[in-house]
């Protein structure tokens, strides 16, 4: 059995796993020390523009935006230096929070594994055995099985990770994927023509 301060972890039994969380854990409001906690963020740190993007892993439209959008937007505005994009986890249900607690126990791979999984999305978030599907791909980024158990029972990384949810909360974030670029509330996968009328007069001049 998990126990109590391990309520996000992980009951892993020999030929099937099984999620030992409930919703209660997942609703509780917990106080994290944000201190160390890494902010996931790609561009400039001194790009005059800010999006921060809320997302869950298991978010379809989340993965729309990270697999077709992203990219374009990546290229027009981040890589040259206008706009640096700040990645924040708002996991909707316990699978979303596992496939987190997985990429921060790994931040030099955080944003690999976090684009793997939003690619694979509909192999592993929506199938029969998502626990095993969910294995199966850390495997390619090489975890082991102990590693992946471990990750999965890291208290302090799902304490972060609530921490980051709740704050997010508290700005106003209720639904995946959310932007917030330079303070300003964006909701839903944006295209990027959309993304392109609100940076426009952000970067004019």
């Amino acid at each position: 059995m998990i126990n109590r301060r391990h309520a996000m972890g992980l009951l892993v039994g020999a030929g099937a796993a099984s999620l030992a969380f409930g919703q209660a854990a997942f609703a509780d409001n917990h106080e994290a020390d944000a201190g160390e906690w890494r902010e996931m963020m790609v561009g400039s740190p001194d790009a005059p523009v800010e999006i921060i993007e809320y997302a869950s892993l298991t978010c379809p439209h989340c993965a729309n935006f990270r697999t077709n959008t992203y990219p374009l937007l990546r290229e027009r505005y981040v890589d040259n230096g206008q706009v640096r994009m700040i990645f924040r986890e708002f996991p909707l249900d316990q699978l979303a929070i596992a496939g987190f607690m997985l990429a921060r126990c790994d931040e030099e791979q955080y944003f690999p594994i976090v684009n793997m999984l939003f690619e694979t999305q509909r192999q592993w978030a929506f199938g029969d055995r998502p626990l095993d599907e969910l294995a199966g791909m850390m495997r390619q980024v090489g975890f082991s099985q102990e590693k992946f158990e471990s990750c999965l029972n890291d208290q302090a990384i799902y304490d972060g990770i609530m921490a980051v949810t709740n704050e997010g909360r508290e700005q106003g974030v209720n639904s995946t994927p959310t932007f917030i670029v330079d303070g300003e509330i964006h909701r839903g996968a944006l295209s990027i023509d959309q993304f392109e009328e609100i940076l426009a007069p952000k970067l004019d001049g």
